[in-house]
């Protein structure tokens, strides 16, 4: 089947946390420390300065955007008004930098962290899942977990699946009524997990590197492979049933289900990270191109 692709926006540093909301694209232009957002045809707003780098987006049920500060590990939130103020501050939890998020319908936010000193050059280690409650209380929901990415919940809210970078696949964790993860099982593996290492080795060992993540009507999981130049749908049971490629070969490190019909996977593409990291600027974008189940509404 031929695909056609649309570029949304180009120029960018290094897009993360891309979303949907009522009617617009949303991204944090990551080394730009810029929340931005998008309509379909391209039309950009900038709606804040992040100075420790941004990441991870979602909203509160008041429709409050709560933005992943990166590098001073804190949760900022950006009310209706524009106003923006500490939700939540997660440093003394988290030694390295926190990352991706999604915040479920209940106004918990659920958010991974790097888990070590990556633009220092450090080796990959284990890092930790953490849960932030409505109110800003901080607790760590899971520990272990290789780079903790991407995270989606299920339609049910019973079921959190979250992104292990470097350790190749995709881990689900059941939510207690309290909100306590259980029930840790593996939901896919894209080949062997990569021998402890370097970032690089253990990037370049990897099948398939999942990072951002969306989750469709179906609760299949879309996943953006950082290696791999792609997005993959992954089936409730582990099973890769669809591919989209970037149309050009970009390393694809977000995406999201969106558009009018729900029926438009955006996919964020750039250089790199470390050359992002590095001041390579001007090199991200997001396209877009049709799918045929829709995000859940």
């Amino acid at each position: 089947m031929s695909r056609t692709f649309q570029t949304v926006v180009d120029g960018g540093d290094y897009f993360e946390g891309v979303r949907w909301h009522e009617g617009r694209w949303y991204a944090s232009d990551a080394f730009r420390g810029v929340v931005c957002a998008f309509t379909p045809d391209g039309t950009r707003e900038d709606l804040m300065q992040v100075d420790a780098l941004c990441s991870g987006l979602g909203w509160l049920p008041d429709g409050s955007l709560l933005v992943v500060s990166m590098k001073d590990r804190t949760l900022l939130r950006r009310a209706p008004d524009g106003t923006v103020s500490t939700h939540a501050d997660l440093a003394s939890v988290s030694p390295h930098w926190i990352n991706d998020m999604t915040v479920d319908r209940l106004g918990r936010a659920w958010v991974g962290t790097i888990g070590f000193a990556i633009v220092d050059g450090a080796d990959p280690e284990p890092g930790a899942l953490f849960r932030v409650d409505p109110d800003g209380t901080v607790s760590v929901a899971a520990d272990g977990l290789w780079c903790p990415n991407g995270v989606v919940v299920t339609a049910d809210g019973g079921t959190l699946i979250v992104a292990e970078s470097f350790a190749a696949r995709l881990t689900a964790f059941t939510i207690g009524a309290d909100g306590a993860l259980g029930d840790r099982r593996v939901l896919a593996r894209f080949g062997a997990a990569p021998e402890p290492a370097g970032a690089a080795e253990m990037l370049g060992a990897a099948e398939l590197a999942p990072d951002g993540l969306a989750i469709d009507a179906d609760d299949h999981v879309w996943a953006a492979d950082a290696v791999g130049r792609r997005c993959v749908r992954v089936s409730p049971d582990g099973e890769t049933v669809e591919e989209v490629a970037h149309p050009r070969g970009t390393n694809v490190y977000s995406c999201a289900l969106g558009g009018r019909d729900g029926r438009t996977l955006a996919l964020a593409a750039a250089d790199g990270f470390f050359e992002a990291a590095q001041g390579v600027t001007g090199t991200a974008e997001l396209v877009t191109t049709a799918v045929e189940v829709p995000a859940r509404r």
